[in-house]
C-alpha cells in the first residue's frame, strides 16, 4: 500500500480532497513535546485543488490541515502554515496542532496560583490594626494591659495543577469562534502545584501582560517536568478524525530493555555525534524575579574537573530559588560535555521492528564511533520519522540523562 494525504477545513472539520497528490520531502515528523512536521510538493497544478468550496482555496495557510495516511491509520495530522511557489510547483509546510497556541496572545480569566490573600486584623468582631503603634505587644491604652491577639493567618489562593493550567489555555483558544479545533486533552493530573505553598511565590497568568499561551503552555510543563504527544485517529465510523493530545504521568515513555539498537544489526546510519564545543558550561546561574540587588538567584554548579565556564539565563516568572535551582539544573544537562548522538536511521528488525517503541522511551544505542570507539548510551526517543513502505524509521535522540 501506499501513502494517502486527506485534506480537510481544519475549523468545520469538511473533507476537501481524499487524496491530495502531495510528494513529501521525507516521511512526516512526530514530536516529543512539540508539533511536529510536514514539508513537500504538489506539481503540476492540479485544477479540483484550485477550487474554492466556501470561498477559500482547497490548500490554504491557517485554513486546511493534512494528514498523512497509511493502511488506513491516521499515521500525522496538522495544518498548512505556509505554502510557497516555485515555478509550476506548489511547497507546503504543516505544523502539529500544537503549533496553534504558539504566538497567540492569552485573554482569558486571570489565575493566581498559590498567592497570599492578606486577612484584615480582625478578632472577635473587633479591628486590631493600628492599635499596637509602639509595637509593645499589648493594645494601645488598654488599662490593665491586654496583649496584642494572634493575628489571623493570610489565607492562600487555591494552587494550580499544571495540567490544569494546560487545559484551561486550550479550551480558552478554543472558546473563540474560529478557533475550535477539537482538540482534546487527558484528564488526569500531573501531581505538580503551581505556586509556593507558603504564598510567598505564586504563579500568575495575567492577560494584561499579554501572555503567549504556547510559551506559557511550554514553561508550565517544564516546571512540572513533564510531556505531552499530539495523536490523531478515526473515529468507530471511520467518517471523522479526532484529534487529542496524550499527557505523561509525568513523563511519557519506559526504559526499553527488550528492544535493541545497534551497528552492523538494525542501525544503518548515525549522525555525527556532538560534544558541547563553545556551548559547554559547568557553572548555570539562574535570575528570577526582581531588580538590582533584589532579584532572586540560584547557582547551580558541576565540579568535573574543567576550566569554569559560566551561563546566566532569565525567569523572570519567579523567586523561588528551588524552583529557579530546577531550571538551571535542566539547563546545566544540556550544557554538559557528555557526549550526544543526536539521531539514527533504523531499518526494520526483529530486535526493533518499526513502530515497536513510541516516543519518550529509552533505548540503548550500541555504535562504534571513530577516535571514541564503542559506546553504549542510553538515550531518549523525542521524534520518529517512520516510512512504513520503505521499512525504515529515521530516530531524533536525547541523551537519558538529560531528564535526570
Amino acid at each position: 500500500m501506499a501513502w494517502r494525504y486527506i485534506a480537510q477545513r481544519t475549523t468545520t472539520g469538511d473533507f476537501l480532497d481524499w487524496d491530495v497528490p502531495f510528494v513529501p520531502d521525507s516521511p512526516p515528523k512526530r514530536e516529543l513535546n512539540g508539533p511536529g512536521q510536514m514539508q513537500g510538493t504538489i506539481s503540476p497544478e492540479y485544477m479540483r485543488l484550485m477550487s474554492k468550496p466556501d470561498g477559500l482555496p482547497v490548500l490554504s495557510e491557517w485554513a486546511t490541515s493534512l494528514y498523512a495516511e497509511f493502511e488506513g491509520r491516521i499515521r500525522w495530522g496538522g495544518i498548512i502554515t505556509n505554502i510557497a511557489y516555485q515555478g509550476q510547483a506548489m511547497k507546503i509546510t504543516c505544523a502539529g496542532f500544537t503549533a496553534y497556541p504558539n504566538g497567540m496572545p492569552y485573554f482569558g480569566s486571570v489565575i493566581r496560583s498559590g498567592a497570599k490573600i492578606a486577612q484584615k486584623y480582625i478578632v472577635g468582631g473587633v479591628n486590631y490594626s493600628g492599635r499596637d503603634k509602639n509595637n509593645d505587644g499589648y493594645v494601645d491604652g488598654s488599662s490593665p494591659k491586654r496583649k496584642m491577639p494572634a493575628k489571623p493567618k493570610d489565607k492562600i489562593t487555591t494552587r494550580w495543577d499544571a495540567y490544569d493550567v494546560v487545559r484551561h489555555i486550550w479550551a480558552h483558544l478554543q472558546d473563540y469562534q474560529r478557533g475550535k479545533i477539537g482538540m482534546t486533552l487527558d484528564k488526569h493530573d500531573s501531581g505538580y502545584k503551581l505556586g509556593a505553598a507558603s504564598g510567598e511565590d505564586p504563579w500568575e497568568l495575567l492577560w494584561w501582560d499579554s501572555p503567549d499561551c504556547g510559551q506559557t503552555i511550554t514553561d508550565v510543563m517544564n516546571l512540572a517536568q513533564a510531556d505531552f504527544l499530539e495523536r490523531h485517529y478515526w473515529d468507530g465510523s471511520n467518517e471523522k478524525i479526532l484529534h487529542h493530545i496524550d499527557l505523561g504521568t509525568r513523563r511519557l515513555g519506559r526504559s526499553r530493555s527488550d528492544l535493541r539498537f545497534a551497528s552492523g544489526e538494525n542501525i544503518i546510519e548515525i549522525a555525527t555525534p556532538q560534544g558541547q564545543g563553545d556551548f559547554y558550561a559547568n557553572n548555570v546561574y539562574v535570575l528570577g524575579k526582581g531588580t538590582g540587588a533584589k532579584t532572586a538567584r540560584a547557582r547551580v554548579v558541576v565540579d568535573d574537573k574543567r576550566i569554569r565556564r559560566a551561563r546566566v539565563i532569565t525567569r523572570k516568572s519567579t523567586k523561588n530559588v528551588k524552583t529557579l535551582t530546577e531550571y538551571g539544573k535542566r539547563e546545566r544537562a544540556r550544557h554538559s560535555e557528555q557526549l550526544t548522538i543526536p539521531s539514527i536511521a533504523i531499518r526494520h528488525h526483529p530486535n526493533a521492528p518499526l513502530g515497536s517503541w513510541a516516543l519518550g522511551d529509552r533505548i540503548l544505542v550500541q555504535v562504534d564511533v571513530p577516535w571514541v570507539g564503542e559506546l553504549a548510551i542510553w538515550h531518549r526517543v523525542t521524534a520518529e520519522e517512520i516510512d512504513p513502505a520503505a521499512g525504515t524509521a529515521i530516530l531524533t535522540l536525547t541523551r537519558a540523562d538529560f531528564y535526570g
